[in-house]
């Protein structure tokens, strides 16, 4: 008899490993909580996969041989507990697609900095020639490319959601690029649950396999012996014994494979947090055996990503800067940091159990006024009603942009980096940072 996959959630994810467990021939079914966005009904119906929407049949699910569950999904779920409780294995779709394909796994993880990093290895990897693949976080599913056809090499954006349920995978080159609390409401308010769920990207380290971290990180350097994982790259702001890039007299060296140098003006991204993401892919791509001279271009080609410090529009002299990817404290302190003229900050959304104390120094010393902008704005009210700022508490988009053009004075930036993460108003990160866009552009 035909082992039956169960697939939970029908997003990208979901529907991309429907398809990879329908061509290899399983018995498949899609559940999903909520809806189905209608272009993955019609890629499951082209499939003839059977599915469901707006809640979970158990009977058609509790027969499952292994279930392969959308990363969005809390292991508290009624229906989570149901399985475990039946002895059904759960497992990632990265885990799944993984079994399926020989290609090298390059994989990036980290509190902050991923879908930059990764966006940024996946253009060397292409200027390179190289046969690549964008996935994970970001990209199409790993499961639909494989299904589709396989490439030699895949860069994959994990989150700690992602890495919960993946126990075989490899990584042959794992990037960790920081850990600070971020997610701690899906970790039982518990940080060293979620520190042991990123370092989960190095199960399965051969000892000819790469690890590529930030040398500074404590959290890193206190959980790394406990750890069996590949051969060590650190990177670092300065040279320290073994590290595989650093800066020195305004330049980026990097030390091994293959040493190389390049100015840094000429790195596309800026401020400190990009140079780190800069060294992190520069590294991978030179483990990878890309030539110098390629990474050295790629590194300042690189035109950025959407939603990360991303600019909008300078009007009336004020320039507007769209960060929504920004879901977490420190995030938001990497843009702050990155700060050269007075800034009118906006925060708020989703509230995942953030201490603003980290950002208190740097919003006393760039920012000259806060807008709020959430369905109940009452910590942040509270934490910054002493910092003498000119506050405005919003619950709309559009009255957020409406008081920041107020607030914003010529030669002044107006930075959405919310803390937080969209959900209590919008539908993702993306979508808040689009509806940002739109908004300022309408003010010219």
């Amino acid at each position: 008899m035909e082992k039956r996959i169960v697939i939970l959630g029908g997003g990208e994810s979901g529907c991309g490993a429907a398809v990879l467990a329908k061509k290899l021939g399983f018995d498949v079914f899609l559940s999903d909580f909520g809806r189905i966005a209608d272009k993955y009904k019609l890629m499951l119906d082209e499939q003839q996969i059977l599915w469901e929407e707006q809640g979970h049949t158990k009977e058609l699910i509790l027969n499952a041989g292994e279930v392969i569950k959308s990363p969005g999904i809390p292991n508290e779920a009624p229906i989570i507990v149901e399985i475990k409780n039946a002895g059904i294995p759960i497992i990632s779709e990265i885990e799944f697609a993984g079994r399926y394909t020989r290609a090298k796994m390059v994989c990036i993880t980290g509190s902050n900095g991923k879908t930059t990093t990764t966006s940024l290895i996946y253009h060397i990897f292409r200027e390179a020639g190289l046969d690549v693949g964008l996935a994970g976080n970001i990209g199409n599913s790993l499961a639909l490319q494989v299904a589709q056809g396989d490439r030699d090499y895949y860069i994959v954006e994990l989150s700690s959601f992602q890495l919960d349920n993946m126990y075989e995978f490899r990584a042959n080159v794992a990037v960790l690029l920081n850990i600070t609390p971020d997610h701690l409401d899906r970790y039982g308010y518990n940080m060293q649950n979620y520190v042991d769920a990123k370092l989960r990207i190095l199960q399965n380290q051969q000892p000819d396999d790469a690890f590529v971290y930030w040398n500074d990180d404590p959290i890193i350097n206190k959980e790394l012996p406990k750890y069996s994982h590949g051969k060590l790259y650190p990177f670092a702001e300065e040279k320290r014994e073994g590290t595989a890039a650093y800066t020195h007299e305004e330049k980026l060296v990097f030390t091994e494979p293959t040493p190389f140098n390049m100015e840094l003006e000429e790195l596309s991204l800026t401020g400190k947090h990009n140079l780190y993401n800069s060294m992190a892919a520069g590294i991978s791509a030179n483990v990878a055996g890309i030539r110098k001279e390629t990474i050295r271009e790629a590194l300042s080609t690189f035109a950025g990503v959407e939603h990360r410090l991303e600019k909008v529009a300078t009007i009336d002299g004020v320039e507007y800067i769209n960060d929504s990817k920004a879901t977490n404290v420190n995030s938001c302190w990497y843009a702050l940091q990155s700060m050269k003229k007075k800034t009118i900050l906006i925060l708020g959304g989703k509230d995942k159990g953030n201490d603003y104390n980290e950002i208190a120094g740097l919003v006393k010393e760039k920012c000259c006024g806060l807008v709020f902008l959430g369905a109940d704005n009452s910590k942040l009210l509270e934490f910054f009603k002493e910092f003498g700022l000119p506050i405005a508490d919003t619950h709309s988009i559009e009255e957020c942009v409406r008081e920041a053009h107020r607030m914003a004075k010529s030669g002044e930036t107006v930075l959405l980096s919310p803390c937080c993460a969209s959900f209590d108003l919008f539908k993702s990160y993306e979508d808040r940072g689009r509806q940002f866009k739109n908004l300022v552009c309408k003010l010219q």
